[in-house]
């Protein structure tokens, strides 16, 4: 039997998700009997496979390279979970919504800068004017609230698509939490 491809992806985000996966612990090795992790900040790849069976998003949408990597990751996935507050609502990475993309340059590079005060026009991704969730851009199929979500949730998220149902969080998973 063939494994199950995953990949997990960071937009914009502080990672606490991708920890929150790594706290799984020892049942880390029971669901490395089962998946392939293909993508990721935790193994090396730089492409985004053709195709994954499910896909682990953390953080918002903040940037076009953001918009057009989630686009591309919708399009090459067949289950897309939505992972931690940021993904599922904007959550931090959003308060920056009360301000302009300018705004946030000029603090940003000029005024809290000694050396070079000057917004970079290359190399930073162009921001999108307001900071949105996963599902504002792309269809979503699983929303796993929490910041960072319970590595419990997480587990039984996965290990609940591995046996081939549909996960109900509804009564351990909290916004915040």
């Amino acid at each position: 039997m063939s494994k199950v491809k995953v990949a997990t992806v960071w937009l914009d985000g502080c990672s606490g998700c991708h920890m929150s996966l790594l706290d799984i612990d020892e049942r880390l090795i029971a669901l490395a009997e089962k998946i392939d992790l293909l993508y990721g900040p935790l193994v090396d790849a730089k492409v985004f496979p053709e195709w994954v069976d499910v896909t682990l998003v953390e953080g918002a949408v903040s940037s076009e390279e953001d918009l057009a990597k989630i686009r591309k990751i919708r399009a090459h996935t067949k289950i897309l979970i939505s992972l931690g507050d940021c993904a599922v609502t904007g959550n931090v990475p959003s308060m920056r919504d009360v301000f302009t993309v300018d705004e946030v340059l000029n603090r940003t590079y000029v005024e809290n800068s000694d050396l070079k005060q000057l917004a970079p026009e290359s190399v930073v991704p162009k921001l999108l004017n307001k900071v949105r969730p996963v599902h504002e851009f792309v269809n979503v199929d699983i929303f796993v609230p929490g910041c960072p979500p319970s590595a419990d949730n997480i587990f039984y998220v996965l290990s609940e698509l591995l046996e081939g149902r549909m996960p109900d969080l509804a009564m351990t998973a909290r916004f915040g939490a």
